[in-house]
């Protein structure tokens, strides 16, 4: 804003007393001012332009089939890292440079990113997150009164067929879908399922082991 006349010439070409100017890099305006007697003198005034930060988000995660990828399995926590700054506030209402979040759903996190000279610039990250598996067992007998209810007789074999995932792991060691178990007394068999996704989940059946009647 000029002062000190009652007409003012600026070297951006306006003639008005306030000028709005947003200037890319620092910059020197001129406002020649004009009084009532016509006579005028100058003065100039420089805005200095100071650089916003370059905003910057760092995912630390371990979910799913390659880590830091920003995706994730249902219930996993992934750390974002905001950079570029000297202070950050978060989308989450968090100020820390460093956050740990755990979406139940894909989500975006955003960080305003400030610098040493109070500039600020923002940046966003997308967390994707994949459903767990649904896993199951099946299980295929012959023995005891009624097939398939996992109720055996002692000596019999039950096959346990893990369902809901592309690969599997048992609490036997096995690792294919199937595994044959011949167990001695009742016991309990885990499996974990993993999916396309790299997410895992465990789901248990029992094995019920009745004696064999016993001859005189």
């Amino acid at each position: 804003t000029g002062t000190g006349g009652t007409s003012y010439a600026w070297s951006t070409g306006a003639t008005t007393t306030a000028i709005m100017v947003t200037p890319a890099t620092t910059s020197t305006y001129t406002v020649t001012v004009t009084n009532a007697n016509g006579c005028t003198a100058s003065a100039t005034t420089t805005i200095t332009v100071n650089p916003l930060p370059t905003p910057g988000i760092t995912v630390a995660e371990t979910s799913g089939i390659a880590n830091n990828d920003g995706i994730i399995c249902n219930g996993a926590t992934a750390t974002l890292t905001g950079t570029g700054g000297t202070s950050y506030a978060w989308s989450t209402g968090a100020t820390t440079a460093a956050i740990m979040v755990t979406p139940a759903a894909t989500t975006t996190y955003t960080v305003t990113v400030t610098n040493a000279n109070s500039c600020t610039a923002s940046t966003t990250t997308t967390i994707t997150v994949n459903p767990l598996p649904t896993p199951g067992i099946t299980v295929t007998e012959t023995s005891g009164i009624a097939n398939n209810d996992g109720i055996i007789c002692n000596g019999a074999t039950a096959t346990l067929t893990g369902t809901g995932g592309t690969s599997y792991a048992w609490s036997t060691g096995a690792t294919t879908a199937a595994t044959m178990v011949t167990p001695a007394t009742t016991s309990t068999y885990t499996v974990t399922v993993t999916n396309a996704n790299g997410c895992t989940a465990s789901t248990t059946t029992t094995i019920t082991v009745n004696p064999l009647p016993t001859y005189n």
